[in-house]
C-alpha cells in the first residue's frame, strides 16, 4: 500500500501559515473572529489565503463563538472561531459552552502572550487551556510550526468525531515562528498529521437490536421522543412511527424532524410543548427515545418501558430509566432496526393522539386569531409562519418568545430550526441567523428574538450589513424580561429588576445600514412582514407585543 506523503511546507512558512493551511485542508469555509494583537499573525495568514477561506469579522467575540456553533449545528461541518489574548478568549466562552452542550463540532483558536512573559501576570494573560478544560474534547498548546503540522489535524478530527469543542492556543511569538527556525525532536522524528476523516457511524450489535425490537413489537402503546440527534433520520423516524402506529413527540432541538402537519407527531414536549404530547406520554406503555436529552423530567411517563438510542453512551438512561440502551448513530441504528419491526395492526393509540391533536390545533387557531392591541405573541408567530418561504431557516433566541415560537410555529417539511437548547443562553438568535445565511445563501434566514436577548449582541446587525446578508430579525418587544417576570410570579415573588428601558430597534437597524420597521397595530403586521421579507437587505421588524401574555405550560393553556 502506498503511503500518502505528508505535505512539505516552505521553510519560510510560519506557524500561522500552517494553521490556516491545515484548516483549508479540512475544508473549513470560514473563520469567525474579531481582530486583536494576540492573533494578528493568524489574520495575516488568513489574508494571504482569503480566496480559499473566508474571514467573517464580528463586533463581539461572543458572537463569533455563537456563529461557529450555529454554523456547526446547521451544517454538521466544522465551525471555527478565533479569540485574541485575554478578554477576547474569555468572550468566546458562552458560545463554546453552547457548542459543547449540544455536541456541535467547533474548533476554537486563542492567542496568548509571548512565551517569555507567560506566568508573569503579564498584561491580558489568561490561562486559556485551564479555562476550557471542562468542555474541550481536545485542548492543547501549539509550541511551534512543526508541532502545528500534527496538532491542528488532531484537534479538527476530535471536534468532528466526538463531536464537540476542540481548543488550540498559541503564543503570539510562536504564531510568527518560521519553519526554518524549528526542528524535530529525536522522539518526534518526522511525525506529521493528516486531514483524512470519515464520520463515525456506530451501530449496536444484532443482539441488542433484537432486544429492542422484541419490546417494541409487543407494545400496543409506544410513544417516540425524538431530539436533535434524530435530525438526520427524518425518513426513518416516519417509517418507524408508521410501523409502530406510534405518536412522535419532538424536543425543541428536534422540531424539524417531522413537519407539524404530519399525522404521526403530537408536536413539542415539555413546558413549551403540546398537551397531546404530555397526555400520550402519560399513557404510553413503551417510550422510545431517539437522540434526545429533553430536560423537562415531569413530562416523562411515570411508568413505562424505556428504550433509548443515542450516539453518546453517557446519555443512556440520563433522563429516564431504560430497559434497553442502544449506543449508536440514530439514523444508522434505525436502518438496522426497522427490518426487525413488525407492522402494528392496532392503531388505536395513534388515533387517540390524532384526535387530541385535532382539538389542540383548533384551540391554537382560536388563540392565534386574537387581533387585540397590543399584539399577542401567538398572533405574531402565526403571521410570520404563514408568510415565510417553504424552505426557510428559523433561529430562535431564549426567552418567553421561545415558548410562543415553539408552540405556534408549524414547521414545514423543508424548513429547519436552530435554538440554544441545553445552555438556553440569551443572545444567539441574531448570530445564528447570520451563520445560517452564510451557510445557506439561497435560503431565507429568520431569527425570532426577544428585546432583551437582541439587545445583548445587536451590534451584529452591522455585520449582516457588511456581508450583505438579508437576514430578517423579528423582535418581540415588551420592554421587559418577560420570562423572568413570570418565573418570579411562579415562585410567589413580585416583579423586580426585569423592566427594560425601551429602545427604538428600527432606528438601530437603520443606523447599522439595515432596514427597520415598527409594528403596534395587528392589522398592519402582515403587510409590514411581507415588505421586510421581500427585501434583499437585512431587516429588523420590532413588534410591540402584550407583556401580560404568559408563556404557559401546555396543561394551563386556554383559548
Amino acid at each position: 500500500m502506498n503511503k500518502a506523503p505528508a505535505k512539505e511546507y516552505e521553510s519560510s512558512s510560519n506557524t500561522s501559515d500552517i494553521i490556516v493551511d491545515k484548516l483549508i485542508s479540512w475544508k473549513v469555509e470560514m473563520i469567525f473572529s474579531l481582530a486583536g494583537d494576540g492573533i494578528n499573525p493568524i489574520f495575516e495568514a488568513s489574508r494571504k489565503r482569503q480566496d480559499e477561506i473566508r474571514l467573517i469579522t464580528v463586533r463581539h467575540e461572543e458572537s463569533a463563538a455563537f456563529m461557529a456553533s450555529g454554523y456547526a449545528k446547521a451544517t454538521g461541518k466544522l465551525g471555527v472561531c478565533v479569540g485574541t489574548t485575554g478578554p477576547g478568549a474569555v468572550h468566546l466562552m458562552n458560545g463554546l459552552y453552547d457548542a459543547a452542550m449540544e455536541g456541535a463540532p467547533v474548533l476554537a483558536l486563542t492567542g496568548v502572550m509571548p512565551n517569555d512573559v507567560l506566568g508573569t501576570k503579564f498584561f491580558q494573560e489568561i490561562d486559556t487551556i485551564a479555562m476550557l478544560q471542562d468542555i474541550a474534547v481536545y485542548n492543547q498548546t501549539i509550541n511551534g510550526p512543526i508541532h502545528a503540522q500534527t496538532i491542528v489535524d488532531l484537534a479538527c478530527r476530535a471536534a468532528l468525531a466526538t463531536p464537540g469543542v476542540a481548543h488550540l492556543t498559541v503564543a503570539t511569538d510562536i504564531q510568527q515562528k518560521p519553519l526554518k527556525d524549528d526542528e524535530h525532536s529525536k522522539k518526534g522524528g518526522h511525525l506529521a498529521g493528516s486531514s483524512t476523516y470519515k464520520p463515525r457511524m456506530e451501530v449496536p450489535t444484532n443482539e441488542e437490536l433484537e432486544q429492542a425490537a422484541a419490546l417494541l413489537n409487543n407494545s400496543k402503546k409506544t410513544m417516540i421522543l425524538a431530539g436533535r440527534g434524530a435530525l438526520t433520520a427524518r425518513d426513518e423516524v416516519q417509517e418507524l412511527a408508521e410501523r409502530l402506529q406510534a405518536p412522535v413527540a419532538k424536543a425543541l432541538l428536534g422540531k424539524a424532524i417531522l413537519p407539524d402537519d404530519s399525522p404521526f407527531t403530537t408536536g413539542g414536549i415539555g413546558r413549551l410543548g403540546t398537551l397531546p404530547s404530555k397526555q400520550m406520554m402519560d399513557e404510553c406503555e413503551t417510550l422510545l427515545i431517539l437522540g434526545s436529552n429533553m430536560p423537562y423530567l415531569d413530562y416523562y411517563p411515570e411508568k413505562a418501558t424505556g428504550i433509548q438510542i443515542d450516539r453518546d453512551p453517557q446519555r443512556i438512561g440520563l433522563r429516564y430509566p431504560v430497559a434497553v440502551g442502544l449506543t449508536g448513530d440514530v439514523q444508522a441504528t434505525l436502518k438496522e432496526l426497522l427490518p426487525k419491526i413488525n407492522q402494528q395492526d392496532d392503531g388505536g393509540f395513534l388515533q387517540t393522539a390524532q384526535e387530541r391533536m385535532r382539538k389542540w390545533k383548533e384551540m391554537l387557531e382560536k388563540i392565534e386569531s386574537n387581533q387585540s392591541v397590543p399584539v399577542k405573541p401567538p398572533f405574531l408567530v402565526a403571521a410570520v409562519s404563514k408568510l415565510i418561504n417553504e424552505d426557510a431557516h428559523i433561529s430562535i433566541d431564549t426567552g418567553a418568545h421561545t415558548v410562543f415560537t415553539a408552540r405556534h410555529f408549524p414547521i414545514k417539511a423543508k424548513q429547519d430550526m436552530l435554538a440554544c437548547g441545553n445552555l438556553a443562553s440569551m443572545a444567539p438568535g441574531l448570530p445564528y441567523a447570520i451563520a445560517a445565511q452564510l451557510a445557506f445563501p439561497g435560503r431565507q434566514c429568520i431569527a425570532m428574538v426577544g428585546d432583551g436577548s437582541f439587545t445583548m449582541l445587536m451590534g451584529e446587525m452591522a455585520t449582516a450589513v457588511l456581508y450583505n446578508l438579508p437576514v430578517k430579525i423579528i423582535i418581540f418587544k415588551n420592554n421587559a424580561l418577560a420570562m423572568d417576570r413570570f418565573e418570579q410570579e411562579e415562585i410567589g415573588g413580585k416583579e423586580y429588576g426585569i423592566a427594560l428601558q425601551p429602545i427604538n430597534f428600527a432606528k438601530i437597524a437603520e443606523a447599522c445600514g439595515a432596514e427597520g420597521y415598527s409594528v403596534t397595530d395587528p392589522a398592519e403586521l402582515s403587510a409590514v412582514l411581507s415588505k421586510a421579507f421581500s427585501s434583499a437587505k437585512p431587516a429588523v421588524v420590532e413588534v410591540s407585543v402584550d407583556p401580560d401574555t404568559p408563556p404557559d405550560p401546555p396543561e394551563k393553556l386556554k383559548a
